[in-house]
């Protein structure tokens, strides 16, 4: 409870009532009905558009909806803090005094050798709760995560779905748990050591239960057309509110949740051309609200303009990091030979690997065939940890077609050298759920839509599809999962008994992260101190330079069948003064599944083994 409102819209317990207030220029009148009783209370009418009232007698708990002038419907509050029945209904007054946290110690994000992990709460337990997740949380730890990346959670149409369809900005999605539960599930993560950043989505909002046009037909802009249709109104007439209705969300999950920071999706497709663009306004004034605590701000962007990196002062926007999909269609091709579609323009070769380690972005402005322009910015002076590697995330598993995640799509020992390449390398790795253990189970698209809506998506989702040829047969196609089928959803649920069956896998990334994270020389590394050349026909190597005197570190990558390496006529590959190498790890040891490798290189030669990856250390002669 507060003497004043936090935020301009919503509701809020304050020590006189509770407080409503609301944007809707579009009516004269609007009643506030609590309790679905029939007494309604007639808002206030305020400049532009708000109107406002306190109500002494309204508590925490109390439901309430908006009558808009004759409107014979009931409609939800447009910054609801909770929707216990689902968007159609009514919304909930919450005073999120009553969550006693215990995070005060927590300052925030490092920046420094962080690791990603993406979670889906409703497919991540078999209970699909906030509070079902917090059980992982130490296992989470001990693999070696440092950041949980959870994707959206406000409010959307349905028992299921991705999340990147809300409605109700405001309000955690209710299948997954009470606002607290969310809360709770922050608290603990910070506990257990965990950062915990939000998937955000400003591009656009779900088609099904979004009410905001009836309150503003302002909320939303023609002037652009994103890939869903109407975007945010940024920069248009009457848009300061929506401005304000958008930067005060981003503030509110840090306020009232303790969110760590964001990964906004798709911000290619958030258009703004006001004098602060809207994601630098974002960013500028969430680190303000965050004071001490540290933030992590990431983002998705396909035309991979690095401007988003940019401090303000360089007429940037600040952003931390950039999720970089170049390296990830490089492994997807070398793990797959599949080059369909926007995997058109990788070939899966060694040197992309090297440039990838060493550049972060492949394209950087060079044509782009699948495009049909040119692609990418600069990325020169740009620290490595700021781009973000995976090699699984949700959109490329949902993208096979039936779920299939890239260690079903390739052997697995290629599997455990591309693992080695993403957690050793220089960049942010990203682990998408499940990755970490091999899970067998699929990650579909699935959302619970009404109908028509319902077909209109699943026709869309496969003409989607149709870009990779060998999805668009007719046999294929009839092999595709509807997204609004209740079994898509509930077979991509994690089964935590393959940790154990697939144990080796799952030792293999808690190995190569303890290794990132405690050897001297991976976990400081950078792009400055980091070189690559191709040895042999399918080897490469990357050379990690150490501050140190005499303590490089060699990573050999092999791509095809056994090589017998006699002499190496690469500089890189030389050995300190009065060194030699030694074998530090290896993919093909026993404890991964491998068929192991020979202990260390000689004048005699050394036979590395086929689709693998090991790491070399100096030893002294």
């Amino acid at each position: 409870m507060h003497n004043q409102r936090r935020y301009p819209v919503g509701a809020e317990f304050t020590n006189n009532g509770v407080q409503f207030r609301v944007w809707a220029p579009r009516a004269k009148t609007v009643k506030i009905i609590i309790n679905n009783t029939e007494s309604a209370f007639e808002m206030m009418e305020e400049e532009h558009g708000y109107k406002s009232l306190t109500i002494p007698s309204a508590k925490p708990g109390d439901l309430y909806q908006f009558k808009l002038d004759d409107d014979k419907n009931l409609y939800p509050d447009p910054a609801s803090r909770a929707q216990p029945s689902g968007p159609h209904g009514p919304s909930m007054v919450i005073d999120p005094a009553t969550f006693i946290w215990t995070d005060e110690e927590w300052a925030g994000v490092q920046h420094q050798n962080n690791v990603i992990y993406e979670m889906h709460i409703g497919t991540f337990t078999r209970a699909g709760t906030f509070r079902a997740a917090v059980s992982e949380f130490k296992e989470l730890v001990k693999l070696g995560v440092t950041i949980i990346e959870l994707m959206p959670v406000n409010e959307f149409d349905g028992e299921f779905g991705w999340g990147y369809d809300g409605v109700d900005l405001y309000a955690p999605y209710h299948v997954y748990g009470t606002p607290d539960d969310l809360r709770y599930f922050v608290d603990e993560a910070h506990a257990a050591g965990l950062a915990v950043i939000l998937d955000v989505v400003y591009n656009h909002v779900g088609s099904s239960g979004c009410y905001l046009t009836r309150f503003s037909t302002d909320y939303f802009s023609n002037r652009y057309k994103s890939e869903w249709g109407d975007t945010f109104n940024f920069d248009g007439k009457n848009s300061a509110p929506v401005r304000e209705f958008i930067i005060n969300n981003a503030l509110y999950w840090i306020e009232e949740f303790h969110f760590d920071g964001f990964r906004v999706d798709a911000t290619q497709q958030i258009f703004d051309a006001s004098d602060e663009y809207i994601l630098a306004a974002i960013v500028r004034q969430a680190r303000l609200i965050a004071g001490k605590r540290t933030l992590y701000i990431a983002g998705e962007n396909e035309p991979q303009n690095t401007r988003l990196l940019k401090p303000s002062s360089e007429n940037g926007y600040g952003f931390d990091a950039l999720w970089n999909d170049d390296f990830h269609h490089s492994a997807r091709v070398a793990g797959t030979g599949r080059t369909a579609a926007y995997f058109s323009d990788y070939k899966g070769e060694m040197q992309e690997f090297i440039s990838n380690l060493k550049y972060g972005f492949l394209y950087q402005g060079q044509y782009y065939q699948w495009q049909k322009q040119q692609r990418g910015t600069p990325s020169y002076g740009i620290s490595a940890k700021h781009f973000i590697h995976y090699l699984q995330n949700h959109d490329q598993i949902a993208n096979s077609g039936r779920g299939k995640r890239l260690h079903q799509l390739t052997q697995p020992a290629l599997m455990r050298a591309l693992t080695a390449i993403l957690l050793l390398g220089p960049q942010t790795p990203l682990i998408f759920q499940g990755q970490e253990f091999g899970a067998t189970t699929p990650f579909l698209y699935f959302a619970d839509n009404p109908e028509p809506l319902a077909h209109a998506v699943d026709k869309g989702r496969k003409e989607f599809l149709h870009q990779f040829p060998y999805l668009a047969q007719p046999e294929m196609q009839s092999y595709l999962s509807r997204p609004d089928n209740l079994a898509t959803f509930t077979q991509c649920k994690l089964n935590f008994y393959e940790r154990e069956k697939n144990y080796e896998i799952y030792q293999l990334h808690k190995d190569l992260l303890r290794l990132r994270q405690t050897d001297r020389v991976f976990s400081g590394q950078d792009y400055d101190h980091i070189d690559g050349a191709i040895i042999g026909q399918s080897v490469f190597l990357m050379r990690f330079f150490s501050l140190q005197q005499n303590d490089d570190r060699l990573l050999i990558v092999n791509f095809g069948r056994d090589s017998d390496m006699t002499s190496v006529a690469e500089p890189l590959f030389a050995p300190h003064i009065n060194h030699d190498w030694k074998l530090l790890w290896s993919s093909e040891s026993p404890h991964y599944g491998g068929h192991g490798s020979a202990a260390a290189f000689s004048q005699k030669g050394w036979l590395i083994p086929g689709f693998s990856a090991a790491v070399l250390t100096p030893i002294a002669k």
